[in-house]
């Protein structure tokens, strides 16, 4: 009689844990709480400076279509061509 009541507790323990954790997974993520880029960190004192940005991979979208390698191709395409580019979200656009 024991052993019945030990499955029946280990059976809504293990489903609820199965809940639990295939929720966080297909859980949709909402792309307008993701941190924008510190753009500030890349601008430029002097104006006649060209940016050395690096080469590393890790793209940005923006609200123009236009995906960037990464945060820094961004920010000085945001610098020098005027604000009306936005961050939409990180990854590939599209």
């Amino acid at each position: 009689m024991a052993s019945f009541s030990y499955m029946i507790i280990f059976f809504l323990v293990s489903s609820t844990l199965a809940h639990t954790v295939s929720s966080e997974i297909f859980k949709p993520h909402a792309i307008n709480k993701w941190p924008k880029p510190p753009c500030k960190m890349y601008y430029s004192v002097d104006p006649s400076y060209t940016s050395q940005c690096p080469d590393v991979i890790s793209y940005v979208c923006a609200t123009n279509g236009h995906t960037y390698q990464n945060e820094c191709f961004f920010c000085v395409d945001q610098w020098e061509f005027g604000l009306h580019i936005k961050f939409y979200k990180y990854g590939k656009c599209g």
